[in-house]
């Protein structure tokens, strides 16, 4: 099969992932550009930036003309983020290949767990609480520089748990989240974007654009409940797959 098609298929996964579920779709787009494109490692990371904030970015302006965007909290957590995300990418090239990637299944398994205990749903009264909500943004943001990913794994049980959110509220705020903290570690790895094989990168944002409405539209369809569910069982399967890879290779 060839990259193209490849690049087709697993553009259209992530972005059914970003458009329904808020996040995720870095998380699938680095071992996706790794393992069935052979991108070095360095290079799918920068390669997923770029892709990932392209289709945050369209997935977004459809949850917010639904009125799924909470723009301050949104905001306050992406301001947050944005020093955090350049110093984490400086950091990033001091660190080992195995370090990173490990790194990334613990904190992807972290999450997945948070969203997979029991909750009762927010009222859908949110009290934003600056401070709160800023450590929490500085600390995506950090994920985001160090990790090469956009954040929104983390972003949405952060914005369910820590700060009350329904769960379609919370899908719609972490794609603004995921656009700011991308586009601020893209800043940090410019240099490495001429090395970069954008005639695989190209299909593989377009059909992850495409692939984001037809998540949109999936998410109107499904309980907030199960789109948990799903994210989780998503983050536990990528987690795994790459703790495993860290650890044998």
């Amino acid at each position: 099969m060839s990259a193209v098609i490849l690049a087709l298929i697993a553009g259209a996964v992530i972005g059914l992932a970003l458009g329904a579920l808020g996040g995720g779709g870095s998380v699938l787009a680095v071992p996706a550009l790794i393992y069935l494109l052979g991108f070095t490692p360095v290079a799918a990371t920068t390669a997923s930036l770029v892709i990932v904030t392209v289709t945050s970015a369209t997935a977004l302006s459809a949850h917010a003309r639904d009125g799924h965007v909470r723009w301050r909290t949104g905001l306050l957590f992406a301001a947050a983020g944005i020093g955090p995300a350049v110093l984490g990418g400086a950091l990033a090239g001091r660190l080992p290949a195995a370090v990173l990637t490990m790194a990334f299944a613990v904190v992807a398994a972290v999450a997945a767990v948070r969203m997979l205990r029991p909750r009762s749903d927010s009222d859908g009264t949110v009290h934003v609480r600056p401070g709160r909500a800023a450590a929490s943004g500085a600390g995506l943001g950090a994920v985001t520089g160090v990790l090469g990913v956009g954040g929104g794994f983390l972003a949405v049980p952060a914005l369910v748990g820590v700060l009350g959110m329904r769960m379609r509220a919370a899908v719609g705020t972490s794609l603004l989240v995921i656009t700011v903290n991308s586009l601020a570690a893209l800043a940090m790895r410019a240099g490495t974007a001429d090395a970069l094989d954008w005639s695989v990168i190209g299909p593989f944002a377009g059909a992850a654009i495409l692939g984001a409405w037809d998540g949109k539209r999936l998410s109107a369809k499904l309980a907030g409940h199960t789109l948990q569910r799903v994210f989780a069982l998503v983050l536990l399967t990528v987690a795994g797959f790459m703790l495993v890879d860290a650890v044998v290779g």
